[in-house]
């Protein structure tokens, strides 16, 4: 199929599309626009009550009494495994694992 067949299809095909009027065109502009800005309000305003009562709880609540906070890392043992097919596999402590490079 050449280029100039397939636009002579596209323009018979165009012919049968039933096109909406100017008064429809308008009338669902203003629809969409319309709907559009009553879900942005509706959003918005769920978002600035629950952001309010969020900052509001809070600020009730008493302060940290620690600046820092630090989780304590276990220490563990280890050891080597030995597999079914008789290969060792001796896992690496986390602290001991080479950074990955970056491109």
């Amino acid at each position: 199929m050449s280029i100039i067949q397939y636009i002579k299809d596209t323009r018979g095909e165009l012919r049968h599309v039933a096109w909406p009027t100017r008064m429809q065109t308008t009338v669902y502009t203003i629809l969409v626009i319309a709907i559009s800005i009553g879900t942005a309000l509706y959003l918005g305003l769920f978002d600035y009550i629950f952001t309010t009562g969020l900052a509001r709880f809070i600020e009730v609540l008493p302060p940290s009494t620690t600046e820092t906070s630090t989780i304590p890392v276990p220490q563990i043992e280890v050891t080597p495994v030995t597999s079914g097919s008789g290969i060792e596999i001796t896992p690496i402590p986390l602290d001991q694992v080479p950074p990955v490079p970056t491109e």
